[in-house]
């Protein structure tokens, strides 16, 4: 083996101080490309509403190991991270560290792989296109948040007192599908899920007239599915604290995808912490911690009154030109 402490008088180079300032940041760029992964990894998975477990048992790898995957502390191969990809429900390329990468980049990119010969041709009007730019049909509101938030219970009360049908996307999947949302996924997993998901969001876009919408806490995970839900309805993410969340889940009786154990409400935080920023791209927002139902409903119905006014406003004020 060759000496490298040698120096060139034996016909050896030595490592020099510049080289080893160079191993040393390419070490440092490396620790901090993993660091970045675990954390992207980490944060998909809470996005996804998957808990650790969850995503052992669906990919296959040990919670030991994701647990060091997600520290940074993993040098994971390309085939084990392909499996966290797919058991998550996610693409691949989404977990790789990327710098200075728009939010709506997924978006962008899922669309250019749909987009046909003309729609490529004016791809600058496409890209500039976000779906927040146009107002959405004023008599069409959709529901977001983590379950537990009240978008089923707020949602129908509201509707009762607007004279306004009411929707749940879960059960209009159910409906078409002919399966449960368990079924669903034991069947086809969390992908076969979302596409049958915005299949059926697509289907209600279309029905004319005015509608109240609740949506499943996951809806943000899939970008073609959640931006279609910012251009086509006024959306509302309804918030609590994470123990309301917790609570109300509970008297539910449905924990998942966090199981009843010690680390339900770590999950739960996570998950919460992750999808925020997502949940933050409604239009208003209406934080039901510590309020009474009945309070929340009415305000809740207030908010779509009001929305209701604004877009009418415009129309009246042409009428009388």
């Amino acid at each position: 083996m060759l000496d490298k402490t040698r120096d060139f008088a034996d016909g050896v180079p030595r490592a020099g101080c510049g080289d080893r300032i160079g191993m040393a940041e390419t070490e440092e760029s490396e620790e901090r490309f993993l660091a970045e992964l675990g954390q992207r990894v980490r944060n998909m998975r809470a996005v996804h509403g998957m808990s650790r477990k969850t995503l052992s048992k669906v990919s296959g790898l040990s919670e030991r190991y994701i647990a060091q995957l997600e520290s940074g502390h993993g040098n994971v191969s390309i085939i084990l991270l392909r499996r966290v990809a797919m058991a998550i429900g996610t693409k691949l390329q989404d977990l790789l560290p990327s710098a200075d990468v728009s939010p709506d980049w997924p978006l962008i990119r899922d669309r250019l792989r749909e987009a046909s010969s003309e729609q490529l041709d004016r791809i600058k009007s496409i890209l500039s296109d976000d779906g927040q730019g146009a107002a959405p049909a004023p008599l069409r509101v959709a529901l977001i948040g983590l379950r537990g938030a009240g978008k089923s219970t707020l949602g129908r009360m509201a509707a009762e007192r607007l004279g306004w049908p009411f929707v749940e996307l879960n059960r209009e999947i159910e409906r078409e599908n002919g399966l449960s949302v368990p079924e669903i996924f034991a069947l086809y997993g969390q992908e076969g899920y979302r596409r049958m998901e915005q299949d059926a969001l697509r289907k209600l876009t279309l029905r004319t007239g005015p509608m109240v919408l609740a949506t499943g806490g996951g809806i943000v995970a899939e970008p073609l599915t959640f931006d279609l839900v910012l251009s086509s309805f006024f959306t509302i993410w309804l918030k609590a604290r994470p123990d309301e969340h917790m609570g109300r889940v509970r008297q539910q009786g449905d924990l998942r995808p966090m199981g009843n154990d010690r680390f339900a409400m770590d999950e739960l935080r996570a998950i919460l912490a992750s999808r925020e920023p997502l949940y933050a791209r409604a239009r208003a927002v209406l934080d039901t911690s510590g309020a009474k139902l009945e309070a929340s409903a009415e305000e809740l119905t207030d908010l779509i009154n009001a929305q209701v006014e604004r877009s009418v406003a415009p129309r009246r004020t042409a009428a009388r030109r």
